[in-house]
């Protein structure tokens, strides 16, 4: 590396926040800039460590410690290139990606790991602003059409890679604007819209083509899709939300969590459709939580997001509550690097005001006598290895309580994606999951592929932009008979 002993001369540092008196005022991105030659400093930071397990940390198969010795050396071209060559959305994995590399880190053993995210989100916008990332259209079209059907990290992958094969590609859209969850479930102070706005300028100049206010199956045929194109990719992600059916679900004030962050995505975005449906059960209903007592059920990242939301919009108070029991703070003997850690994280909403729980069941929904909730009836549990050998809870006597409760937001989890409709006439199986069933992303019928969370289940942005960029390949091999896109196992040899 450019400097071996930067780990040893430079402690870990990001970016500072802004304060939170004046971040819960809008829905801007929280991070403050960050000097150039900090950056550098924490690039150098990365040890010649023989083996880089961030490599396999990450689903991408960034190649770290090279994209990071280009930036100690201000290399950003070289850096851009590198970073490029195995992830084509760095500035969305900059931003929202929980980053396994970082957990694989060698330096992690013990020291805090390099700022590798960080550090790729400067790469990218260090070339945005640089202009090295601009239109690049194949120079030769094959002929063949292909079809992606979603637009969220999955589907634009896909799209990128099929086109840069030279393919005539068409996305398709049912809401009114690209971007999936990306666009809909991802809250503007984590990654402000304009971000996924300028990447779809340099992909519809390169010649994709984008149909919007296109849902497959209802105003788009698909019928259509099989005879106009040669090759389908379903990219519809994991959309289905995990209810929680209980007394009172059917209370007003008890909604899905998608529902809510979407519709507040749309108000910031200024769009005419505010109420923008995601499927939930009440998303013809617009959902505040201004003076509010809000209790999220759900302890992951989309349960955080409406923690945030929650403070923005003026709640009275914010609880989440999780089923299971509270992560310890350090990693155990069950997950040792370079393993992801199941430890307990604070993210940047929970900073801002929340009361958080454990071991918690949710066992009624409570209502008032015009049909609103106003409380939950929740009770401690306690956790333990039953007869199966796996884990179960039982509740602790004498621990059943109400809490205030006037908008309860459903975050634990989604099922499935909307795959039904798409069985019979494309002729494909799915699993016992009700995920797509494919081999190599290739479904039980030849010419349709599957991506993302509609293929592997509800994951992460980084894991989707993977599936997409493989599903590519696959799709070109189908196609031509051979690919010349990258593939995952051949990313770390060959760069530069």
């Amino acid at each position: 590396m450019g400097k071996p002993t930067g780990f040893l001369e430079h402690n870990r540092e990001l970016p500072d926040k802004r304060d939170v008196k004046e971040r819960l005022k809008d829905y801007k991105e929280l991070y403050k800039d960050f000097d150039d030659l900090k950056t550098k400093d924490q690039a150098a930071r990365c040890m010649d460590c023989g083996i880089p397990f961030c490599h396999t940390g990450c689903p991408l198969g960034n190649i770290i410690p090279e994209f990071n010795d280009a930036v100690y050396y201000e290399d950003w071209e070289l850096a851009a290139e590198i970073l490029l060559s195995t992830n084509n959305f760095p500035e969305f994995t900059g931003r929202i990606c929980p980053a396994p590399c970082e957990a694989s880190c060698v330096l992690g053993i013990n020291k805090p790991p390099v700022t590798i995210e960080h550090i790729e989100k400067s790469i990218v916008e260090k070339a945005f602003e640089k202009g090295l990332i601009t239109p690049n259209p194949p120079t030769t079209r094959t002929g063949k059409k292909v079809a992606v059907v979603g637009s969220g990290p999955a589907g634009l992958a896909a799209a990128a890679q099929l086109n840069k094969a030279g393919h005539s590609v068409t996305v398709f859209e049912r809401a009114e604007r690209i971007g999936g969850l990306l666009r809909y479930g991802i809250p503007d102070f984590k990654m402000e819209k304009w971000v996924i706005d300028r990447r779809l300028e340099v992909m519809e100049a390169e010649g994709i083509e984008f149909r919007t206010n296109a849902n497959v199956g209802l105003n788009i045929p698909i019928k259509e899709l099989n005879e106009e194109y040669d090759a389908i990719v379903l990219c519809g992600g994991s959309t289905n939300p995990r209810d929680l059916k209980i007394p009172g679900r059917n209370l007003d004030g008890v909604q899905f969590a998608m529902d809510f962050l979407s519709q507040q995505n749309n108000r910031v975005a200024a769009s005419k459709n505010v109420l923008h449906d995601h499927k939930g059960a009440d998303a013809e209903k617009e959902i505040l939580a201004k003076d509010k007592h809000v209790v999220v059920i759900g302890g992951g990242d989309t349960g955080s997001d409406c923690v945030g939301t929650s403070n923005r919009h003026g709640a009275k108070s914010v609880t989440q509550i999780e089923l299971l029991t509270k992560p310890p703070q350090e990693r155990s003997e069950k997950d040792p690097w370079p393993n992801w850690p199941m430890i307990l994280r604070t993210s940047t909403s929970h900073e801002e005001g929340c009361e958080r729980k454990w071991s918690i069941l949710t066992k009624e929904f409570i209502g008032d006598d015009e049909g609103n909730v106003k409380a939950l009836r929740i009770v401690d549990i306690k956790w333990d290895i039953g007869v199966s050998g796996r884990p179960e809870f039982v509740e602790i006597p004498g621990s059943e309580r109400d809490i205030p409760c006037d908008l309860a937001l459903l975050a634990v989890g989604f099922l499935n994606g909307e795959s039904s409709k798409f069985v019979d006439e494309l002729n494909i199986d799915l699993d016992a999951r009700g995920n797509i069933e494919s081999t190599d992303y290739q479904t039980t019928n030849p010419k349709v592929f599957a991506a993302g969370d509609v293929r592997r289940g509800q994951s992460l942005v980084v894991w989707a932009i993977s599936e997409g960029r493989e599903a590519a390949r696959a799709v070109d091999e189908f196609l031509m008979g051979v690919s010349t896109l990258e593939a995952k196992d051949d990313s770390l040899m060959n760069v530069g």
